[in-house]
Formats: C-alpha cells, sequence, structure tokens
C-alpha cells in the first residue's frame, strides 16, 4: 500500500451474521484506522487461533485524540486524520487471517505479536460496552 492511500472499505450493513460475531476493542484513531483500510496489523501481546470475521469496537478512552497524537500519526503514516470519532460502541469489521511476530507492515510494532487484518468494512455505529479479550458485544 502507497503510503497515505486508503484501500477500498467498503460501507457494510448489519445483519443477523454479523450481529452473531465476536468483537475486538480498540482504542481510536486506531480503530478508525482499521476499518477505513489504513491499517493491516493490530498489536497485541498475546496470540489467537481464531481465524475470521470480527468486529472492531472502539474503546471509549479518549487518552489518543488528541492534536499531539494524530498530528504524530498523520506525519508518520500520511494521512489525514478526522478530528471526531466514535468511541464507546462497534464501528466496522475485518477479518484475522494470521498471527506473527514479524510482518512487513509499518504498523505492527517491534516485539508485539501482529494480528493480520484483511478485508475492513465500515458499518453504522452501534453503542455498546467493550472488554477484554474477545467479547459478545450487548447492543443497547
Amino acid at each position: 500500500m502507497k503510503r497515505g492511500r486508503k484501500r477500498s472499505a467498503p460501507r457494510s450493513r448489519w445483519n443477523q451474521r454479523l450481529r452473531g460475531l465476536r468483537a475486538l476493542s480498540i482504542r481510536q484513531p486506531f480503530a478508525w484506522l482499521i476499518v477505513n483500510g489504513f491499517k493491516d496489523v493490530e498489536n497485541r501481546s498475546w496470540h489467537t487461533r481464531y481465524r475470521g470475521p470480527v468486529l472492531i469496537h472502539a474503546g471509549a478512552s479518549r487518552a489518543w485524540l488528541n492534536d499531539k497524537e494524530l498530528s504524530s500519526i498523520e506525519r508518520r503514516y500520511g494521512i489525514k486524520l478526522p478530528r471526531a470519532f466514535d468511541t464507546g460502541g462497534v464501528v466496522g469489521a475485518a477479518d484475522i487471517v494470521d498471527c506473527r511476530l514479524k510482518t512487513t507492515s509499518p504498523w505492527h510494532q517491534r516485539g508485539a505479536v501482529g494480528w493480520i487484518l484483511t478485508k475492513p468494512r465500515r458499518l453504522s455505529f452501534r453503542p455498546c460496552k467493550g472488554a477484554l479479550s474477545f467479547f459478545r458485544p450487548v447492543f443497547e
């Protein structure tokens, strides 16, 4: 992927299959970057054997949502970020296809387990509480 260039990240509609998926909570702006086709690796401290679709939950924390952090991400990756993000709910989905200690992705942090993500898709925002690890969201 060329620096700053957006991959195709379609908007999907909620359906019964999506409602039954497990979710993974990710801080903003990283959840936005995943579902919009920029970020192809999620960094974790643990491996998973799970392969397949997962809902992307935007955590409630706004710790990374300040101009200094957002500007740093924009400079490093050549991406223009919005200044408003949905938090505290599901924003999209992606497929986990592998877990590796080394990847060529610029998003992979040294020493972390890189969860390789494909097929990002945006969903209309659905508020729900997050949890650690994989969880089944309960929508309000």
